[in-house]
């Protein structure tokens, strides 16, 4: 359990990366209660400083031995790093908050968003889980109308940009837009086709259930964060060549009939959540408005004609922030609300 303090010594683990420079950006906007900021990296960035509140921050490797003292620390390294490193850092008092897949189905470790299941955080043993950045923003806009209507069923299919693989990823959809538009061929590299102009349904490895690995994290982890095992969840994930934000088309049915604007009511007064949605004015969540915002978009919201209780809405967030940066930071400010 996290001690109360006035300030913190927080570290950003995989600060080069890009998840990790955001979430330096987070903690700096939202004056994070910070004594003492810590970066650490591989050994590739070793003698790199960052800039943190006007002050240059040196890049440290990371090793077993460099969590005393530390309270929090955001981990954003991928899942190998934080099996090895995340357990060494909750044995030595600090409390784990890890963006990779590597803990988010152990059921010891808390899986959480906290405009969603934020109590969650009081059974945390040193490590909690950040959810997948697709999973995030979707259970962001589903928990009102599951506490409202019951949710028996989702059926979502992702629209997701390439910042959710990575710097490598956005710079080989710059370079192959560039060379298609100047009439050069272009060798794929990052992704197994072409992502200029173009839509992979393949994100992450396909499993022997013909699902990929990101579809399934979509159907399990919602299940967990929601609380209800109940809720049967089937996903497509498509990658498009988009910089920056996800966009989902997600379809609920629910127990109880709810109508169009009763969700877009309940929507607009939930925590997180912008409703932007007059279709007639061409107004509707794009990822390009989404990028560098805190909030989840919801749009499109209109009721299934179908089926007898269903609803179809637009969700629309930026990845990096909402997705993983900006999720992180929301769980380590609760974790300060509930400490003692």
């Amino acid at each position: 359990m996290l001690k109360k303090k006035e300030k913190y010594v927080v570290a950003v683990v995989g600060a080069t990366g890009a998840v990790g420079n955001e979430m330096i950006s987070v903690l700096e906007e939202r004056k994070f209660p910070i004594d003492k900021l810590r970066l650490f990296a591989s050994e590739r960035s070793e003698g790199r400083d960052m800039e943190f509140n006007d002050k240059a921050v040196a890049v440290e490797i990371l090793k077993e031995d460099v969590f005393k003292g530390i309270d929090i620390a955001l981990f954003s390294a991928g899942a190998e790093r934080s099996i090895n490193f995340a357990p060494a850092a909750a044995k030595a008092g600090c409390v784990v908050i890890d963006n990779s897949s590597a803990w988010r189905m152990d059921p010891g470790v808390p899986l959480v968003v906290p405009e969603v299941n934020s109590h969650d955080l009081k059974w945390h043993k040193g490590i909690i889980a950040n959810p997948n950045c697709s999973t995030i923003q979707m259970v962001v806009a589903l928990k009102p109308i599951h506490d409202a209507a019951k949710i028996k069923r989702v059926v979502v299919t992702t629209f997701q940009s390439v910042s959710g693989t990575g710097k490598k990823a956005m710079d080989e959809l710059l370079n192959q837009t560039t060379d298609l538009i100047n009439f050069r061929d272009i060798k794929p590299s990052v992704y197994p086709h072409q992502i200029a102009f173009n839509c992979l349904p393949h994100i992450d490895k396909f499993l022997d259930n013909g699902y990929t690995k990101e579809e399934m994290k979509m159907v399990n982890e919602t299940r967990k964060i929601m609380g209800d095992n109940s809720i049967m969840v089937t996903a497509t994930t498509v990658r498009v060549p988009v910089f920056r934000s996800h966009s989902e088309a997600v379809n609920i049915e629910t127990e109880k009939k709810l109508s169009a604007n009763e969700v877009r009511a309940m929507l607009s007064e939930a925590p997180g959540i912008v409703v932007y949605d007059a279709p007639e004015k061409n107004l509707y969540p794009l990822p390009v408005q989404a990028a560098g915002k805190d909030e989840v978009y919801v749009g499109r919201i209109r009721e299934d004609e179908s089926i007898e209780n269903g609803i179809n809405m637009w969700v629309v967030s930026d990845n990096l922030r909402k997705g993983a940066a900006l999720n992180a930071v929301q769980i380590a400010e609760k974790l300060i609300e509930q400490a003692v």
